[in-house]
């Protein structure tokens, strides 16, 4: 059984790995483990978890992860929106396009890094991209059926889920907090990606396909 380690950026995508993800690697011979990203330690020694503070922190995270002898790679999901404004090398990230930015970006990372365990990803542009995949699912989770045509107009105007934009306001997360006030992250996030599929989320996330392309190759080395 092959051992991957995740450091995730929050609760939602800890759920993501432990119930899609997971069981999905599982099966073929991947085991993966998801670690919450470290906000801040106090002086009781208590640890908050979840949220991306600092890229310091982030690096220390992942750094303590490589300990792990036992671990075949260590990797991320985290959000390219908000991530890249708190790398120490932004101004040398490159490309007009979402996909060459982030491409950039997790290849100065991965350098960084310097392990050749590690292997970044960073999601265009957030995790809610991905529900973008199917509105018919995400309006009959937030039971909201005539608020599908109004997600499904903004899906239609990009190529892909992952390029609706990085725009403070209009980022997949605030698109949707708009059309369903009702909607929590932690509660219908995983809820709504169970629906829609592993499968269906590839075929219309590139980013994400190759990612998890590069976790499933691991599988045939063991």
């Amino acid at each position: 059984m092959s051992r991957v380690l995740i450091l995730v950026e929050g609760q939602t995508e800890d759920t993501f790995v432990r119930d899609l993800l997971g069981p999905y690697l599982g099966k073929k011979g991947i085991f993966c483990i998801s670690t919450l990203a470290k906000t801040k330690r106090v002086k009781s020694g208590l640890i908050f978890k979840g949220g991306i503070v600092s890229y310091p922190k982030v690096k220390n995270d992942i750094v303590r992860l490589l300990h792990d002898s036992s671990a075949l790679l260590v990797t991320t999901m985290i959000d390219f929106y908000g991530f890249s404004d708190k790398v120490p090398y932004r101004e040398e990230i490159k490309g007009n396009s979402g996909y060459r930015r982030v491409e950039s970006l997790e290849q100065l990372f991965k350098k960084d890094i310097g392990d050749p365990r590690f292997y970044p990803y960073l999601q265009l542009h957030e995790f809610e991209a991905m529900i973008f995949v199917s509105p018919r699912d995400a309006a009959l989770t937030l039971m909201e059926e005539r608020k599908e045509r109004e997600m499904s107009k903004i899906k239609k105007s990009f190529r892909s889920p992952e390029e609706i934009d990085e725009n403070p306001d209009t980022v997949p997360s605030r698109r949707l907090e708009k059309i369903f006030p009702a909607y929590k992250k932690m509660l219908h996030g995983p809820l709504i990606l169970k629906k829609i599929g592993l499968e269906k989320i590839r075929q219309e996330c590139s980013h994400f396909d190759q990612w998890l392309t590069r976790l499933e190759g691991l599988g045939t080395h063991h």
